[in-house]
């Protein structure tokens, strides 16, 4: 009975230090958004594509991930956020073709610009993670599809939109 109380507390010991360590490394108990932050608007993408449709998919897609991922409520109106963005690059380039000059393998490259704003104060509130401007974040993503094995250009752009919603809300996070 002795050898289980030293056990103990050796036990004891380490899930200490390993907490500690875990704390000192940058890792954060709780949410990863800011607590100020309730409800967020998401208007409806712009874009200057001539693809219908690309700004609805979007929109409902970044909509979903929040809905998904965060303790944020997306509403119409009275938000204390807006999350606006705009497509700025839509392209599908080809990657690879037959003997016949038939497409193989395309790819489909997205790119739009999102800004989110604090409508109770006017801050940008992902200013200090901007890298082409105090107000505009950047997004890209791209998805590759074969016609010849099944794969279509619908599929390509709904990986590629869900892939850039995930990045839009990866933006919504509270930096270190």
């Amino acid at each position: 009975m002795s050898r289980a109380l030293p056990r103990r507390e050796f036990l004891s010991c380490c899930a200490t230090a390993t907490l500690t360590a875990l704390a000192g490394c940058g890792y954060m108990v709780g949410g990863g958004f800011d607590p100020q932050v309730r409800s967020v608007e998401v208007p409806m993408f712009e874009t200057g594509s001539l693809r219908r449709g690309i700004e609805v998919q979007l929109t409902e897609a970044v909509q979903k991930q929040i809905q998904l991922r965060t303790p944020f409520r997306v509403v119409k109106c009275d938000a204390d956020t807006r999350l606006s963005g705009r497509v700025v690059d839509l392209r599908k380039s080809v990657l690879g073709e037959t003997r016949q000059d038939d497409p193989r393998e395309l790819q489909v490259n997205l790119v739009v610009e999102v800004v989110w704003e604090d409508l109770r104060s006017g801050r940008i509130l992902a200013e200090q993670q901007v890298p082409v401007g105090p107000e505009l974040l950047s997004l890209r993503s791209q998805a590759e599809f074969a016609p010849e094995v099944g794969q279509s250009l619908a599929t390509a752009m709904q990986q590629s939109i869900n892939q850039l919603a995930r990045q839009v809300v990866n933006l919504m996070e509270t930096p270190w």
